[in-house]
């Protein structure tokens, strides 16, 4: 996997985009170098940090649904539109849609919020095999080892695994961790297994998710849902009773859930 470095005002020139074309069909993902100015990033940042705060100390944030594991789900509001509309100049928007033609519309806009001392995920896909689409990352400050960068493994788009194949194969023999700096961009296809990884410092990093579901949002402006203010959401887990039994379970005995995912795949078409 090679990462492209394209000057900051300079849109995306036919052999880049033909090099990253390459490169996605081999690894089902690729890198782009600074492409979002750190100062355009810096206001969303404080933004994120200060909802995610202020609902922490009011209570205002749901019990469970990632609150355990420390992954969030987060809608970012009105402030990531000019991160979209950077992609846009910069000619990656147009390369996703020649990429995956059916990611016709404006995406679904989201954020992925790793809080300090999360866990590992375990490994997976983003949807059905058949069913996949494009999910474009944007490293909202710097994305390091240190506070989880993602795991992800090259090639494994290219193939239907079940679960139980994906883990007698030892096909995480060749995963990678992907630091990113401060506006990189990443784009890749959700058949490609990854997850996320813990946040080993002390603040939470926020990753923004550009993503093209059933060709993209159903909404007339995605920026504008829930009146464009910041949201937070539940991540793999349900804010519930029940939701928050398996959410322990998995932070204190992850090879349970492994067990379970393993179990269900041997008679199951669910691949993820």
């Amino acid at each position: 996997m090679t990462a492209q470095l394209i000057p900051e005002t300079q849109s995306l020139q036919h052999t880049e985009r033909e090099a990253l074309k390459q490169t996605f069909d081999k690894d089902g993902f690729f890198v782009i170098k600074n492409v979002v100015s750190p100062a355009k990033l810096a206001e969303l940042h404080r933004s994120l940090d200060t909802e995610f705060q202020k609902g922490k100390a009011s209570g205002a944030l749901f019990n469970g649904g990632g609150m355990m594991s420390g992954h969030l789900n987060c809608f970012p509001g009105e402030g990531a539109r000019l991160i979209y509309e950077t992609l846009c100049a910069r000619g990656i928007i147009d390369l996703i849609k020649e990429l995956h033609p059916q990611a016709n519309q404006m995406p679904n806009v989201g954020c992925n919020y790793n809080l300090p001392h999360s866990v590992p995920q375990h490994y997976h896909t983003d949807r059905d095999f058949t069913r996949d689409f494009m999910i474009c990352n944007i490293a909202v400050v710097d994305t390091v080892i240190e506070n989880g960068a993602m795991e992800i493994i090259p090639g494994t788009h290219k193939e239907y695994y079940k679960y139980w194949q994906f883990v007698t194969k030892g096909i995480t023999r060749n995963s990678m961790r992907l630091p990113m700096k401060q506006g990189d961009v990443v784009v890749r296809t959700s058949n490609v297994w990854h997850r996320g990884m813990p946040n080993l410092t002390s603040v939470p990093r926020p990753m923004l998710a550009f993503t093209w579901e059933d060709g993209g949002s159903t909404q007339p402006d995605p920026f504008a849902v829930e009146e464009g203010k910041i949201t937070f959401r539940p991540n793999w887990f349900r804010p519930t009773r029940l939701g928050r039994i398996r959410e322990q379970l998995f932070v204190k005995v992850p090879l349970s859930y492994s067990g379970y995912r393993f179990a269900t795949s041997l008679y199951s078409k669910k691949g993820y």
